[in-house]
């Protein structure tokens, strides 16, 4: 009987104990002539989920997975960014190559039209007339492109009369309301009026005509059109006054 008594308490310290570890114990005893029997019917234990191997394996593919995609819609994006950059500068670069050349003023022969420091696009053309401004890439004394206005063209007489600052071609008085002075200065170097220009040949002046060097000087003489690099048709820089033909 001891014994028994032994096992039984020895036995609800034990129980004791499982139910300090979240284990629910609602022990019920009954007694059968002098033993107490314990019945476990009524023992509640807590079960924690248990996750497989395999279930391991399928969480780890799914997040494998979802990482490489993430990894891939990254590329994907870098690789879309990367080709429309590279497309632009493509397209950009045979643009300026074959279609317009960006050209920047040096000097003041063109004021005050152009001032230096302008930037300007410009376009090859078949065939320039009068008013055109154009960049000369025709070698002269002074060793680089010139950028000035066609005042006539191959086959026509051109004539100044300085005392009035007036330029005529084939007998016909200009309008130029692009002069910066309304006075003429004839120079050492000038040619003698009227000038018939040659085939093929511009005759080009500045629009500061006192201060420019240009087809009424031996340093320049009449521009070979083969030699004109382009017609210059709009200001890109500084900004707001793109317009180089508005001479209001």
């Amino acid at each position: 009987m001891n014994d028994r008594k032994k096992l039984f308490n020895k036995t609800k310290s034990v129980l004791e104990e499982i139910a300090d570890d979240d284990i629910q114990v609602a022990p019920s005893s009954v007694m059968q002539g002098e033993e107490e029997v314990v019945d476990f019917s009524d023992i509640v234990v807590e079960t924690i989920p248990v996750v497989s191997s395999t279930d391991e394996e399928i969480l780890t593919d799914d997040f494998k997975k979802e990482e490489k995609s993430n990894k891939n819609k990254v590329t994907l994006f870098l690789y879309d960014l990367v080709s429309v950059v590279m497309s632009s500068f493509i397209i950009i670069a045979v643009v300026f190559a074959f279609l317009f050349r960006l050209v920047g003023v040096d000097g003041e022969s063109m004021t005050n039209t152009l001032q230096h420091g302008d930037w300007l696009l410009t376009y090859n053309k078949t065939e320039y007339v009068q008013g055109d401004i154009i960049v000369i890439t025709q070698e002269t004394y002074f060793q680089k492109p010139l950028i000035k206005r066609v005042i006539a063209v191959g086959g026509q007489t051109i004539d100044i009369d300085y005392n009035t600052a007036t330029v005529y071609v084939d007998g016909v008085a200009l309008d130029e309301p692009y002069v910066r002075e309304d006075y003429l200065i004839k120079k050492m170097d000038y040619r003698e009026f009227p000038y018939t220009v040659p085939e093929g040949h511009l005759f080009c002046m500045g629009d500061n005509r006192n201060g420019s060097s240009d087809s009424r000087s031996s340093l320049v003489g009449p521009i070979d059109e083969r030699e004109v690099l382009g017609k210059a048709f709009v200001r890109i820089l500084p900004f707001g006054s793109f317009d180089i033909y508005d001479y209001e």
